[in-house]
């Protein structure tokens, strides 16, 4: 008979339907393809946002100017685009970046042109570093989709070995692998469920007959970046083949120590390959900056105002900030993927007060007063008409200069302030900001934090509390009877509660097993949110309908492979302990240190050069011994083009600001992965001890100092 025999045809639908018919799951409990399919359409604007704005920046300015990109080009941003879920084409992303050096430029020609029309001079240096910044911004633009890919790798990369390990429970008893990834794509956390979502989404579309080649050609995306990810999946697809049961379980439990093997030995090879790397962001992106600020209103001064306090901002709070941040995203690339914090942020319960705007408000009202005392010095010598010296307010043992000290340039324009009590009260502006960031950010992650602690502390002991029930339904306890007796053999465990809800549940209220821990209303889920619980208690109710031997086998290997997971977790935060602890220290503490002391250098220098000054027009030309004339001596400076320290503090403390952020980003990624909640809380911690350190510094730093200048030029005038 020919294939196109309408017996022939009726043969085959009939199967098509039977197989379907096995492969689909409960619509009612995970939903079907098409529900994933749907599901997936909708993902981006839902749970990653930042993706969606640069989708819609890319088709908006990215389509202003069409560019052509080359092949090779092209075919690695597309790579990129493909891995970030980004609806965009290489054209459109390389015409985004154009489109934003051609934005930034021409604002920086602006500012030049407001500039000159205000003081008359056009500054071919501020232009030039403007043209830097606008070649950094090309280039952030132009690496957003290795940037976000990288993202998505790193936090779909934390939980592959979650993954593994759900496929491997489920395939246990179910040897099936379109169920196993269905199941898989509906219990993991975004992204890495995203991206099984979208397997389905391509069978769906037509793009590939099979979930196996859609699978098949998923993983290939992961093959350069982690391959024991792809071999685990070709030994639990090779289990499907195996016709004894014993062995393909032992297939399978191969394919799980293939990951946590991998994972470690990558990770062991980067805590050593990321050390040098840390070194010489630290030196290239805060030692040698630090140390170039002394010198800076030295150099100011001695080359008649060619360098403003303008040039010193866009430097040190642009192009510096920049060039860090693109050492530590080199830093970050080399990450291996496999580990790190797998917990979805919008999931947490108190995912709402992390979003809400109001820590913002109560953060500026509790700084708002420090901001306004920075920028005092700016508005009350004008307003007021007043500045006292600091001998007229008892603060003479620091010198004899006016308190805010504004200078006349030869061109008649007033600079400054140069004063010592306009440095003090500069402090409190960078202190302003770091601390608006800090008390925002800790208001907005307090909760989430004890809930995420809570949920780690409870999936610790729920290892040894699911080897329990598994033991229990092994003896041939019914599930929902076996609930019970845990609940009374883990008294004064943390998990005894979760046990004792389900129990209440089944013999109180009467539900099933399903509903007793996933009911939206009285399931003992709701009060436990974990994805490690939920996604155990899934297994345990597919397996239950295997038979209790099934559901007990089960139980007690993901207890066992729980354990296993921590113990290589904990290895591998061994072997990062000190590159972490090195560049935290760097970060909270040699920073700061650094910053306030040479902060105290350069209002030295200030204070002895207008000390100086105000030597030679109250006593006229006077001998130095050993350094010849006053007027020889100011005859190299133009005290008035010197760039005042006020302005140069608050860079610096703009600085450690931008540092911190940075930094804080870099230590999370290294240390746990991409994280968003312990990136805000640590930032949260690390912006105020950094603050606090580099305000205390820059105090004892500053006085020190001024009092042994004040000292040194008494004995010349004397």
């Amino acid at each position: 008979m020919a294939f196109g025999d309408p017996e022939i045809r009726k043969i085959i639908e009939k199967y098509e339907r039977k197989l379907g018919s096995q492969v689909n799951l409960d619509n009612s409990q995970y939903g079907s393809s098409e529900e994933i399919s749907r599901e997936y359409s909708r993902f981006k604007d839902d749970m990653i946002p930042q993706i969606s704005r640069y989708e819609r920046m890319c088709k908006s300015l990215g389509n202003i100017l069409k560019v052509r990109v080359k092949q090779n080009d092209a075919l690695r941003i597309q790579r990129y685009l493909d891995i970030a879920h980004l609806d965009v084409t290489p054209s459109q992303a390389f015409g985004l970046a154009f489109v934003s050096f051609i934005i930034v430029f021409f604002l920086g020609i602006l500012a030049t042109a407001v500039i000159y029309v205000f003081t008359g001079n056009i500054s071919l240096s501020f232009i030039l570093l403007l043209f830097l910044a606008s070649i950094f911004v090309f280039y952030y633009s132009y690496s957003t989709p290795s940037r976000l890919a990288n993202k998505w790798r790193l936090k779909a990369s934390s939980q592959m070995v979650p993954c593994i390990l759900y496929i491997v429970a489920y395939m246990k008893h179910t040897s099936n692998l379109e169920r196993a990834i269905q199941f898989v794509s509906q219990n993991l956390p975004a992204p890495l469920s995203l991206d099984f979502k979208k397997v389905f989404w391509d069978v769906e579309t037509g793009r590939f007959p099979t979930v196996k080649e859609s699978l098949d050609y998923y993983l290939e995306t992961w093959r350069d970046y982690s391959m024991e990810f792809v071999e685990s999946f070709h030994l639990i697809e090779s289990s499907l083949y195996e016709p004894n049961d014993a062995e393909r379980i032992r297939i399978l439990e191969r394919s799980l120590q293939v990951i946590l093997d991998g994972v470690y030995e990558k990770m062991l090879k980067f805590s050593h390959e990321v050390r040098s790397p840390l070194t010489n962001l630290y030196m290239l992106g805060i030692v040698l900056p630090t140390l170039g600020l002394a010198l800076l209103p030295l150099a100011s001064a001695l080359l008649g105002g060619l360098i403003k306090w303008y040039h010193v901002v866009v430097l040190f709070n642009i192009i510096i900030p920049l060039a860090v941040f693109y050492l530590s995203s080199q830093i970050m690339l080399k990450r291996p993927g496999g580990y790190g914090e797998t917990e979805t942020l919008e999931k947490n319960p108190f995912y709402s007060r992390y979003k809400s705007k109001k820590p913002y408000f109560i953060a500026f009202l509790a700084v708002l007063p420090l901001l306004l005392i920075g920028i005092a010095p700016l508005v009350l010598p004008f307003v007021t008409g007043v500045d006292p010296g600091l001998q007229e307010i008892g603060l003479g043992i620091f010198g004899q200069s006016k308190f805010f000290d504004f200078k006349t340039s030869p061109d008649g324009s007033t600079t400054g302030p140069f004063g010592f009590g306009a440095l003090m009260m500069s402090l409190m502006l960078p202190l302003g900001v770091a601390m608006f960031f800090s008390i925002a950010y800790k208001i907005r992650t307090k909760e989430l934090i004890k809930a995420r602690e809570a949920s780690k502390g409870l999936e610790e002991e729920f290892a040894s509390s699911l080897f329990q029930l598994g033991n229990r339904i092994g003896d041939g306890i019914p599930a929902e009877i076996a609930f019970g007796k845990v609940a009374e053999s883990s008294r004064g465990q943390v998990t005894e509660d979760f046990f004792k809800i389900v129990n209440s549940n089944v013999q109180q209220a009467g539900m099933s097993l399903d509903e007793a821990i996933f009911s939206p209303s009285r399931g003992a889920i709701i009060y436990y949110p974990s994805n490690l619980i939920a996604t155990s208690m899934r297994i345990l109710i597919e397996s239950v309908k295997k038979g209790l031997q099934v559901a007990a086998r089960s139980l007690m290997s993901i207890s066992e492979y729980i354990k296993n997971i921590h113990k290589i977790n904990e290895r591998l935060r061994d072997l990062l302990a000190e590159v972490v602890s090195d560049m935290k220290s760097n970060m909270t503490f040699l920073a700061p240190l650094l910053a306030g002391i040479v902060l105290g250098l350069a209002s030295m220098i200030t204070a002895i050069l207008s000390r100086l000054e105000l030597l030679f027009q109250v006593g006229g030309d006077q001998t130095i011994e050993g350094f010849g004339s006053l007027s020889s001596i100011l005859s190299i400076f133009e005290l008035s083009s010197m760039i005042p320290p006020y302005f140069l503090q608050i860079s610096i403390g703009i600085y450690i600001i931008e540092i911190a952020f940075i930094l804080t980003k870099t230590l999370v990624t290294v240390d746990s992965g991409e994280d968003v909640l312990k990136t805000t809380n640590d930032l949260s911690k690390n912006l105020k001890r950094g603050m606090i350190l580099y305000i205390i510094t820059s105090l004892i730093s500053i006085i020190s100092l001024a009092l042994l200048a004040s000292v040194a030029l008494r004995g010349i005038a004397a």
